[in-house]
């Protein structure tokens, strides 16, 4: 074989990687920007709001404008508020809402995975369970708040009646869901049905679980401030009915505005935990 045979570049070798470096500045310039044009319509919208509000356009009173929102924050921020320093109010909810979700997803995983493996036990706790799917939920707050009183135990109840049945769903769905020829080879090998559970079923289902967890934080902040809203002694939703009540419209729009600040803190904590669990997976899978 000739030197200039042996000397010729494999085809396709030098061009993977140019066309992996390409990918990824097609994909820096894409995420440029997708935040350039968010970021221009956040700002698009609040110089709207604030432009009509000072124009009278729109009723300042009731709908209030962006910098009285940022005031108001400001304000809670370095005096505090009514019912003390603003840190207190966010960290009691979100206290209320993070217990009510962690025993919403504990119960909801556990349930639902034992009615997707045991037969059975779903033929007689599915119809209870859709019974009590089919009930509003927010109105069992008033509820929780005669029976638990006005402390941080009804506000959690209200959270975990919220949480419990999108991840419970999503966990009967998963270990419904699992490649029956997985858990027939892993019965052939000998495992039993613990191992089955615990080694194929719940890993299987972890994605569907994940799935839930998102919406379900936001279900738990939900339950928390509709408790708050209805009785407490302190919190976030308890500043949203002060406010309300005293004809505050910044102040409803500025605790509206901290909530959301908070379920995109914790939507990107989540975010970032999912990517860590599911590293191996490709990188356009969950699109």
């Amino acid at each position: 074989m000739s030197p200039e045979v042996l000397d010729t570049p494999v085809a396709g070798t030098a061009k993977a990687p140019d066309r992996a470096q390409s990918r990824a500045r097609a994909a820096r310039r894409r995420k440029l920007l997708v935040n350039s044009a968010r970021v221009v319509l956040l700002v698009a919208v609040l110089g709207l709001w604030e432009a009509l509000s000072r124009a009278k356009v729109i009723d300042p009173f009731n709908f209030s404008m962006p910098s009285k929102i940022w005031d108001q924050i400001a304000t809670w921020m370095m005096h505090g508020t009514a019912l003390g320093s603003l840190g207190e109010q966010v960290w009691y909810t979100l206290y209320e809402a993070l217990l009510g979700w962690l025993v919403g997803v504990v119960a909801g995983v556990l349930l639902g995975i034992a009615l997707g493996r045991i037969g059975l036990l779903a033929e007689v706790l599915g119809p209870y369970i859709k019974v009590l799917n089919s009930i509003p939920r927010i109105v069992l707050a008033p509820i929780f708040l005669i029976w638990f009183g006005l402390g941080p135990s009804s506000k959690v109840a209200s959270a975990v009646v919220l949480v419990f049945f999108p991840v419970f769903f999503n966990a009967f769905q998963g270990a419904r869901e699992v490649d029956r020829n997985l858990v027939a080879n892993a019965r052939v090998l000998g495992a039993s049905d613990r191992r089955v559970t615990l080694q194929v079923v719940v890993p299987s289902a972890t994605s569907w679980i994940f799935t839930s967890l998102h919406v379900s934080f936001g279900f738990a902040l939900i339950g928390a401030i509709v408790g708050e809203y209805i009785g407490a002694t302190k919190g976030i939703g308890l500043l949203v009915a002060q406010s309300q009540n005293t004809f505050n419209a910044a102040g409803v729009y500025a605790a509206m505005v901290i909530l959301a600040v908070v379920a995109l803190a914790a939507e990107g904590l989540l975010t970032f935990a999912e990517r860590r669990i599911f590293r191996w997976k490709p990188a356009g899978s969950d699109s």
